[in-house]
């Protein structure tokens, strides 16, 4: 981070060495040519002379690099926060036993919150003053990560769903008969204490607090962007901002990657760490009732806002404006009404419309830009590729987990090491390829096409890289271990018909022979050894079912691990991850500035916000719900909560959930590419017959013959800056 912003200031400071050179360089041109325009020349020199020694003093740069450091960390925690709660979805899903589509409804809430106040921002945030405005914000998202964090201390501990075996047996080393436990205990018993626990649990209802967290941060998170981009649009130097705002994406695509390697930290230590003994804790990290200190995240996010709000608290409501723009205006008022005593003049301010009439000009834009069929076919191309990429990001690190039996923390640890990195190259490589091949419009819609679509194939690579389904005796095979069909519920059978065990229990056993059962008291076993962890069961009768096991009759806690095959087509499936994000972030940048291009001047700022409220109300919302809702279609085993009610689902079909997420997200993306082909016409049909300049440049055309005199005056003018000149080229 300090390296960009060091960069921008030694940038900035040689630009205005630079300038104040071609100043004085040019004034003896004017001094000879005094008898033809002596009086408006002179009161220029006059103004650059009392302007030059103001230059060497850093007031003016030292508030406006402030400003973009203040930015560039709220940029970053802002990144971080929200990467805190897609690294948690899993976490907050087990803990508070919620579905995979009530998990992602909470996710999108944050979207509803930014459009709760994006139109009051937009419209209002410019009048106000910016930086208190943006540090309201901040404020905002400190107090949404905070209370989002807040039901974890009034919850208290975690009870995780366990056979009672285990719970008798966490402090005893005596031996235990699971089978004989469930006999005396079966019915009675447990009734009373699912009713007592029942009675004892908190509301079930307290991840409203998380979806309510998650809105506020939403809320906050609106006026980072729009007012902080602005701020540095109007007092910084026009050549600037492009290196300006480069850094704050730079910085900001910092946030994920820390916030996924906080996520894998967090998840790795217990819910309770701290208040509860770990060595009675009988699960693992890669059990699927594990949950991490999910809170601990948020937390820290919250911190990070509340300290990014703070610098901007002593900043002024605005700067002043460089020294060379103000020429340019002057040279520019002085041009138009030479000759005129007009040019001391202030304008006119212009009367304030009425709200009929503002809202008429409003729809009639609004028309225009709906009207527009390049940037119609944008939106709907656009669309359907967030939708499938926000579905993609919430769930992947639970496809990690249960296709490749990854636990939450390597997964989170692996997302940010491996797929945010070459994303981030990508996007500085597109930008780089852009600048050095001098793409036009045309050329940038080629290439980000390609780049889009050699990654959509590339994707496609997913759906042969899959594991198998967990071996689960009468659950995915039978206790023989042939497969059965899909969700065939089988898990009683012969050799544990002695023993009247829990149907609705989940606290799964390795046997010796390579299958998973569902507790120890089905897969047979009468005896015990050990406590917590390291709890070994013998003489397992269902062992003995399996016609190719010969060895020990034993079972240990947890689930069987997935085979060596699946860990390397793991290995597989992170190479094609990198491979087609650093493809679709290559053409990430020109597709962004594409969208510039496509409608007039004067309409890009409705149609970027239009951009983005029609990303979050079709895709950002709705994506993480629908694809939650298809996932839990796919589960075979659902876990019980103390008040017998349905909790989280602790064993899905693999297969079935590769085809529905993968399937999802590819029959998304698909339709966009033919949208965008003819996007790709409307674009060559529309550019092909104009000499467009590149699109770094803007894209603009050449300016018309009443405007080149100017153009051909202004720059001989001493005060014109190197950017209007190029401006009319």
């Amino acid at each position: 981070m300090c390296f960009f912003i060091y960069y921008s200031f030694l940038l900035g400071s040689e630009n205005s060495i630079k300038k104040s050179t071609m100043t004085v360089e040019t004034k003896p041109s004017n001094d000879d040519d005094s008898n033809q325009e002596a009086e408006p020349s002179q009161f220029l020199d006059d103004e650059a002379k009392k302007n030059l020694p103001v230059k060497k003093k850093t007031s003016c740069c030292t508030g406006l690099k402030a400003f973009l450091a203040a930015l560039s960390f709220s940029y970053f925690s802002k990144a971080l926060s929200g990467t805190i709660m897609k690294s948690s979805i899993t976490q907050i899903e087990r803990r508070f036993d919620l579905t995979s589509s009530t998990v992602g409804f909470i996710d999108g809430s944050f979207e509803m919150g930014n459009l709760l106040v994006i139109a009051f921002v937009s419209y209002f945030g410019a009048k106000l003053h910016r930086p208190k405005v943006i540090a309201v914000g901040c404020f905002t998202m400190a107090l949404g990560s905070l209370l989002t964090a807040m039901p974890h201390f009034f919850m208290g501990y975690y009870k995780y769903e366990t056979a009672p075996h285990t719970a008798s047996s966490a402090n005893l080393t005596s031996s235990i008969n699971p089978c004989s436990l469930h006999q005396d205990v079966n019915k009675t018993k447990m009734l009373e204490i699912s009713q007592s626990g029942c009675e004892k649990e908190p509301s079930s209802y307290m991840w409203v607090y998380i979806l309510l967290g998650n809105m506020l941060r939403g809320i906050g998170e609106t006026p980072i962007t729009p007012l902080g981009i602005s701020y540095l649009d109007d007092f910084a130097k026009e050549e600037n901002v492009p290196v300006y705002v480069g850094c704050l994406h730079t910085i900001a695509m910092l946030g994920p990657m820390f916030g996924f390697l906080l996520g894998s930290l967090c998840a790795k230590l217990y819910v309770d760490i701290g208040f509860v003994d770990l060595g009675s804790i009988t699960i693992t990290p890669q059990d699927s009732r594990w949950v991490g200190a999910w809170w601990l995240g948020f937390l820290i996010g919250g911190v990070a806002s509340f300290i990014a709000a703070i610098p901007f608290c002593f900043l002024p409501k605005s700067l002043k404006k460089p020294e060379e723009a103000n020429n340019d205006r002057t040279s520019y008022s002085l041009l138009g009404n030479m000759g005129s005593t007009r040019n001391k003049l202030a304008p006119a301010k212009p009367k304030p419309k009425k709200w009929s009439v503002i809202l008429k000009d409003f729809c009639t834009s609004l028309k225009k830009v709906l009207s527009n069929r390049m940037y119609f076919t944008f939106l709907c191309c656009s669309v359907l590729q967030f939708s499938s990429f926000i579905g993609f990001l919430t769930y992947k690190p639970k496809y990690m987990e249960q296709q490749y039996g990854q636990s939450t923390s390597k997964s989170n640890f692996l997302i940010g090491l491996t797929s945010l990195p070459p994303v981030g190259i990508g996007i500085f490589l597109g930008g780089l390829i852009m600048k050095k091949y001098k793409m036009s419009i045309i050329g940038a819609t080629k290439f980000a096409f390609t780049m889009s679509f050699l990654a959509y194939v590339t994707s496609l690579l997913h759906f042969f890289v899959g594991c198998e389904n967990h071996v689960v005796a009468g659950m995915t095979v039978s206790y023989e271990g042939k497969p059965i069909p899909y969700n065939e519920n089988a898990i009683f059978s012969e050799c544990n018909s002695d023993c009247k065990c829990a149907s609705k229990a989940w606290d799964p056993v390795c046997g010796d022979n390579g299958l998973t059962y569902v507790s120890a008291c089905l897969a047979g076993c009468t005896t015990s050894v050990g406590h917590g962890k390291n709890t070994v069961f013998h003489n397992c009768s269902c062992l003995e079912a399996s016609s190719s096991w010969t060895g020990n009759n034993s079972a240990t806690l947890g689930q069987c691990l997935k085979s060596k095959d699946c860990s390397m087509k793991f290995i597989y499936y992170t190479v094609i991850q990198v491979i087609s994000g650093f493809c679709y972030a290559l053409g990430g940048t020109p597709a962004y500035m594409i969208m510039f291009r496509c409608v007039q001047p004067e309409l890009k700022s409705l149609a970027v916000g239009l951009y983005t409220l029609i990303m979050r109300i079709l895709g950002g919302i709705p994506a993480p719900v629908y694809f939650g809702a298809l996932i839990d279609k796919t589960c075979l085993k659902w876990g019980s909560t103390s008040c017998g009610q349905r909790g989280a689902c602790r064993l899905y079909d693999s297969n079935a959930y590769r085809y529905v997420y993968l399937g999802l997200s590819a029959v998304l993306r698909g339709p966009s590419y033919l949208i965008a082909i003819i996007f790709f016409i409307l674009i060559k049909k529309h550019f092909q017959n104009k000499n467009s300049t590149p699109i770094e440049n803007g894209g603009r055309e050449e300016c018309l013959m009443n405007k080149e005199d100017y153009c051909k005056v202004k720059a001989r003018l001493p005060g014109s800056s190197d950017a209007e000149n190029e401006s009319c080229i």
